[in-house]
């Protein structure tokens, strides 16, 4: 009998072998990755649920490539990971962190990272804030959610207000408030955060829906702008 596997597997999870199922080191899983989506179902060669190997065809009643396990028969589906955000205010000032890790380590950014099993998206955002700036937050709407289709990601960002003080956190090397006028634009990590930030900007504290965005692979960073 077929089982399909349902659960979110990260494409560089189960890559290296039966006998060496792993999770990327801390850090390593941060927004944003990389890998185009056409390489997401190859990455994966042996199947962590039995250890054995997997080959890389269209099941029945699918119209998708899928990994099948040639062993036990399961289906691992490869779906979309979520990135949630927080643009946190203080008295009129933006929240940004340095990162400490790759990608684009001593670059600027808002507080955001993969959402967790067992939490919602709004828990996500404040949880990431206090992991990267150890600030306690008061999550307001959601406001931006960007598409960044090669990656294979969703990032949804949302407002917030700082509710204490904050730190530097063991994934970021300074935490700042910014104003508008102050927020270092050429030194960003992310268009999606950039875009974010601007949307943010745009709103002037105003609740007007959430703004959709897609991002490709060649725009993920912004090294090569100008």
């Amino acid at each position: 009998m077929k089982i399909l596997c349902l659960s979110v597997v990260h494409y560089a999870d189960f890559h290296a072998g039966p006998d060496r199922e792993r999770r990327p080191e801390r850090g390593a899983d941060r927004l944003p990755g990389t890998a185009p989506t056409r390489d997401l179902a190859s990455t994966m060669k042996y199947c962590p649920d039995c250890g054995g190997k997997v080959s890389h065809r269209i099941p029945a009643d699918d119209n998708r490539e899928r990994a099948i396990c040639d062993d036990c028969g399961t289906v691992h589906y490869q779906n979309p990971l979520i990135v949630v955000g927080c643009v946190a205010e203080s008295d009129g000032k933006i929240l940004l962190c340095k990162r400490s890790i790759e990608p684009r380590y001593g670059y600027w950014t808002v507080p955001a990272g993969f959402m967790e099993l067992g939490e919602t998206l709004a828990a996500g955002a404040a949880r990431e804030t206090l992991e990267e700036a150890l600030a306690p937050v008061e999550i307001g709407h959601q406001f931006a959610s960007v598409d960044v289709v090669d990656a294979g990601q969703v990032h949804i960002f949302f407002t917030g207000r700082l509710t204490g003080g904050y730190g530097v956190g063991e994934e970021s090397l300074d935490t700042r408030l910014f104003s508008e006028d102050e927020i270092p634009w050429d030194d960003l990590a992310f268009r999606s955060g950039r875009y974010a930030l601007q949307v943010y900007f745009e709103d002037r504290g105003k609740n007007n829906g959430v703004h959709f965005h897609e991002l490709r692979s060649k725009d993920l960073t912004l090294k090569n702008e100008d």
